[in-house]
């Protein structure tokens, strides 16, 4: 994104109140104060200045370029005050020309924020929704393969290993590469040239027997 004209991307904390989302919205559009303009800095973040400032400085970019992108993660967590005021920022002319692009990031909760009274002029202006659901055990491979080639190491694991923690994930990404890590880092223990279904057994076997043990010895 960074290597596009005319996009200024930016990240914006889901918990942050309406003081510090306008703080750290000055900065993204590339209002960061100095020493010497303190006072300004403070008038961009009062409740009506701030909002009116920021509409004007977002509309100095350019009518053709895509200009700020704002990505909010953890949506579902933000306050309603922030979501309706990123609402309002967004857009102007009665919607006609957007002044900020906003990509929402969440979980399932934050559909259902969008359904709520307060959040519904909000949710009605969402132009593409992408919502993703568990992976497929084929798309778990796919990714796996993806990620040993792009690593320069296409024969690291075995086919049926492969296997193993594509039924292991349980449609998750996350799960998969944390279950991959802990065996990379098993196998650079051991210094194996490759990962298999043995080495899968004995790290897992071995973390569950652990408590186990404990449990054994408290009694």
């Amino acid at each position: 994104m960074n290597a596009k004209k005319n996009i200024a991307p930016g990240i914006l904390s889901s918990r942050a109140g309406l003081g510090k989302q306008r703080r750290q919205l000055v900065v993204q559009c590339a209002l960061q104060h100095s020493p010497g303009t303190t006072s300004q800095f403070e008038r961009w973040t009062k409740p009506l200045q701030g909002s009116v400032h920021l509409r004007f400085r977002l509309q100095t970019f350019h009518p053709r370029s895509l200009g700020p992108v704002l990505i909010l993660d953890e949506a579902q967590e933000a306050l309603t005050q922030v979501l309706t005021e990123l609402r309002v920022l967004a857009s102007k002319e009665l919607d006609s020309r957007q002044l900020l692009c906003v990509v929402f990031a969440g979980d399932s909760r934050l559909v259902d924020r969008f359904r709520t009274p307060e959040l519904q002029p909000l949710g009605s202006r969402i132009r593409r929704r992408l919502t993703l659901d568990y992976a497929s055990r084929d798309e778990l491979l796919a990714c796996l393969d993806h990620l040993r080639e792009s690593a320069g190491s296409p024969t690291l694991m075995t086919t049926e290993l492969k296997s193993t923690l594509a039924d292991h994930a349980a449609g998750n990404y996350r799960v998969l590469m944390n279950l991959s890590d802990e065996l990379l880092a098993a196998a650079a223990e051991r210094e194996l040239p490759r990962l298999d279904e043995k080495l899968f057994l004995d790290t897992f076997n071995q973390q569950h027997a652990k408590p186990a043990k404990a449990a054994a010895k408290r009694r």
